[in-house]
């Protein structure tokens, strides 16, 4: 009797996924509630990180191996990103390259490009924030992956989600998860990850360093730039063109002042649908047996690396810069110069803000921080045009 009883019980416990989950499973399940943790403790970028970590949690929570053909134990969540469904369409938006040119949209009708033309030098800084990215790359390829996925995780050090996946896609579409994953992680940790370079690099006399207020920037010149800039990106830079020309165009409907309702949607409601869609599709790559490889481990350390890489340069190249100016610039701005907009000018100011109560650098940080944007750009249209034949 008691023979049968197990038997029974057994039976119906292999009808779960309970007897397919793994220690692998357990470590993604932590690593999810981590990325919820720091978003609700720690407040980093609670849009990008609550969505992954809780869909990394439910990539790893095994379904019974009915679920599919042939007895696979996945879980429902991945099941539906493989055959269909809700997942399989958001999963779509990524890989089929929609969701990262929305994503532009909306980015472009929520900023403010003032800064980068009020003060125009300051460009310089989001070219210099990029060593990180070659930098990767090189090391990727000395580790023995092909130059165009060492070019796909380089771009991780750009600091900007979409144009990581829009050149994973590209050049190495199998890394997709890996990269994508290191790319919105690093964006929403960056206030773990810069300061400690942007003080070890810097005095406390250059920290407290102060700026003047810059010039107001005429309504015509931020309804030209746009214009101008999507036809000197289409012209010379077509690979990137979908994403700067989407950005372009969600500037230009927040600065003409006769498409607020499409400035307000595109920047609002959409934006807001995109992530929580983006944010479901990335960490639905997150199961175990994916996931936890040498291969994603490496990649892991080479995206840090290039955002270390990446924050010092840029501060380094505003240390460079004052040899030469009248009137010194602060040089943690040039952290700011690689491209998440605004995570990174954000860190810039408070740590700045911390040496100096009196130091109000969000402003100015913008300037480099947007520039990163087409410092990305322009980086990623040069591996697509170098690389994106094969490698």
């Amino acid at each position: 009797m008691l023979e049968q009883i197990l038997m029974f019980l057994q039976a119906l416990l292999d009808q779960t996924g309970a007897v397919h989950f793994s220690f692998g499973n357990l470590i993604m399940i932590v690593v999810g509630m981590i990325m919820i943790y720091l978003a609700v403790a720690k407040d980093y970028e609670p849009l990008l990180l609550v969505g992954i970590g809780f869909s990394c949690i439910v990539a790893n929570v095994p379904g019974p191996p009915d679920d599919v053909p042939g007895g696979q134990a996945i879980s429902a969540l991945l099941y539906a990103v493989k055959e269909g469904g809700l997942f399989h369409y958001a999963y779509l938006g990524v890989v089929k390259l929609i969701l990262p040119p929305l994503i532009f949209l909306g980015v472009g009708a929520m900023t403010d490009f003032g800064p980068m033309i009020a003060n125009p030098r300051l460009v310089i800084l989001g070219a210099g924030a990029h060593l990180g990215i070659f930098a990767a790359l090189i090391l990727a390829k000395l580790l023995g992956f092909t130059l165009s996925e060492a070019g796909a995780i380089g771009i991780i050090g750009g600091a900007d989600g979409p144009m990581a996946i829009f050149v994973a896609v590209k050049l190495a579409p199998h890394l997709l998860g890996p990269i994508s994953v290191a790319a919105y992680s690093y964006m929403a940790l960056m206030p773990m990850i810069q300061p400690p370079v942007m003080r070890l690099l810097t005095t406390k006399a250059e920290r407290q360093i102060g700026m003047a207020l810059l010039r107001k920037v005429s309504k015509l010149e931020k309804i030209a730039f746009p214009l101008v800039i999507a036809i000197i990106v289409n012209l010379f830079f077509p690979p990137v063109a979908p994403l700067i020309t989407m950005l372009m165009l969600g500037n230009l409907l927040k600065e003409v002042g006769v498409t607020e309702r499409l400035a307000k949607t595109a920047a609002g409601p959409m934006m807001n649908i995109i992530i929580i869609i983006l944010t479901v599709a990335i960490g639905s790559t997150m199961a175990a047996d994916k996931f936890l490889t040498i291969q994603t481990l490496e990649i892991v350390v080479l995206g840090l690396l290039a955002f270390l890489v990446g924050t010092a340069s840029g501060v380094i190249t505003a240390k460079i810069m004052n040899l030469f100016l009248k009137t010194k610039i602060n040089p943690l701005i040039g952290s700011a110069g690689i491209a998440s907009v605004p995570i990174a000018a954000r860190v810039a100011h408070i740590v700045a803000h911390q040496e100096n109560p009196q130091n109000f650098l969000i402003y100015h940080a913008m300037g480099p921080n947007l520039a990163g944007v087409f410092g990305t750009a322009i980086s990623g249209g040069i591996l697509l045009a170098l690389l994106g034949v094969g490698s």
